[in-house]
């Protein structure tokens, strides 16, 4: 399954990041250079620190309509029904901890410099502990001087456009994703930095998912995931733009007539901002791309299938699935006990002709809150939640509604400094 155009596609990928890297090189060069004064940066502290932390947290809500009871105590549209009664009658009231958290940051000197390292888990289960209270990693990250390694959030991903909700999952037009990764961050502020990634796509094989031609053939990643980002911050807020370059390759193991071995290019850009309001911020994001839809926070498959008319060999092609997605929030302290945060995201997808009707094709996300915390490391709140999904040729939509009411503590120690 080759898509056709596929060389060109990666030399205008490839331009393009070398483009973006090239602004990003001349502008960190300008950024860092060192004062003509004659002054050299304070020493930093030289005592070893660990930091255990946490909260343990309670959310409870009433869902006005149904999903994927998998995903009871968070609204994603992917998990809405793409059917009448798909998962049940309307009208569910949920409670859950999932949200808890416990964590381990330390520093600690070394010749070469600070050493930090986190070490961090929460109870939400995924994949096959999916709907399970169960610990599930997010971070196992150490760096330091210019480079680190392991888990943690993607430089593609900018975690500072998530609000201040109490919806665990978050927007769904929101690049998000933690992976496996080697970084380099050539200036001293890792305003600007670089990874190779765990790669990692899904496909979709649609209407044609039960014909026996594609029972045989595997996924496979050659090359690692490329992604950097750089991050100029000034006293109003900050503007970041990210990019991400890789390759799927699908080989056909079936001896026959067909040959639906084949390639997808995947890429994407990413731009973000947080603008300062006074005491309030504005978070922004809009990002765009092919196959890129495992970076999302609440996207499907990444490839699917395309119908080749007239190619008796090669009768389907794969396609790198283009993603959109917005997010817009605005997040207010009204006083020194009272906060709010509201907004509005969507993601869409262009499907290809071999998806199934019922597939998903766009998703909108939308929340208003009042937090209140009384005292220090205590926090509740109320929050009102809309979703929606749309399918992708069969003119189905339906719209989710929520109230979520949830207890937070937070608790923090440390040790040495």
């Amino acid at each position: 399954m080759t898509p056709r155009g596929s060389t060109g596609r990666w030399l205008g990928i490839v331009l393009a990041a070398a483009a973006m890297l090239s602004v990003c090189a001349v502008a960190a060069r300008a950024q860092s250079a060192p004062p003509d004064d004659g002054t050299q940066p304070a020493p930093a502290d030289q005592k070893a620190t660990m930091d255990i932390y946490g909260f343990a947290m309670l959310d409870n809500g009433y869902q006005f309509k149904s999903n994927d009871s998998n995903w009871f105590d968070v609204l994603r549209p992917t998990k809405l029904p793409a059917s009448q009664d798909q998962f049940g009658k309307d009208g569910h009231w949920f409670s859950s901890v999932r949200q808890s958290r416990l964590g381990v940051r330390s520093s600690l000197p070394t010749d070469l410099g600070e050493l930090k390292t986190i070490f961090e888990f929460e109870l939400f289960g995924t994949g096959v502990d999916a709907g399970q209270t169960t610990f599930r990693l997010r971070h196992a990250w150490g760096e330091v001087k210019h480079f680190g390694a392991g888990q943690t959030w993607s430089p593609f991903m900018d975690p500072d456009v998530f609000p201040n909700s109490l919806e665990y999952w978050g927007p769904n037009g929101m690049v998000f994703f933690r992976n496996v990764q080697a970084r380099w961050m050539p200036l001293d502020d890792s305003s600007l930095m670089f990874a190779i990634e765990r790669p990692g796509a899904s496909a979709d094989q649609g209407v044609y998912a039960d014909r026996v031609e594609l029972q045989n053939v595997k996924p496979r990643f050659p090359l690692p995931d490329l992604s950097g980002a750089y991050k100029a911050s000034r006293s109003w807020g900050y503007v970041r733009g990210a990019f991400l370059v890789g390759e799927m390759k699908w080989d056909d193991l079936n001896p026959g007539q067909f040959n639906l071995t084949g390639s997808a290019a995947r890429w994407g850009f990413n731009f973000s901002s947080n603008l300062k309001v006074m005491k309030d911020t504005v978070r922004l994001q809009y990002a765009f791309g092919h196959g890129i839809e495992n970076y999302m926070n609440d996207a499907p498959v990444d490839v699917g299938i395309q119908s080749n008319p007239g190619n008796a060999v090669t009768p389907v092609v794969g396609k790198a699935l283009p993603v959109r997605g917005l997010v817009a929030f605005y997040d207010r302290t009204w006083d020194a006990k009272f906060t709010s945060s509201f907004g509005y995201s969507r993601l869409g997808i262009d499907n290809s002709d071999g998806q199934k009707a019922s597939e998903f094709k766009a998703g909108q996300y939308a929340l208003g809150n009042l937090l209140y915390t009384p005292v220090q490391n205590v926090m509740v709140g109320g929050e009102f939640q809309w979703g929606k999904r749309e399918n992708f040729s069969d003119g189905w939509s339906v719209s989710d509604y929520r109230l979520q009411f949830s207890f937070k503590y937070n608790f923090s120690y440390k040790l040495g400094g």
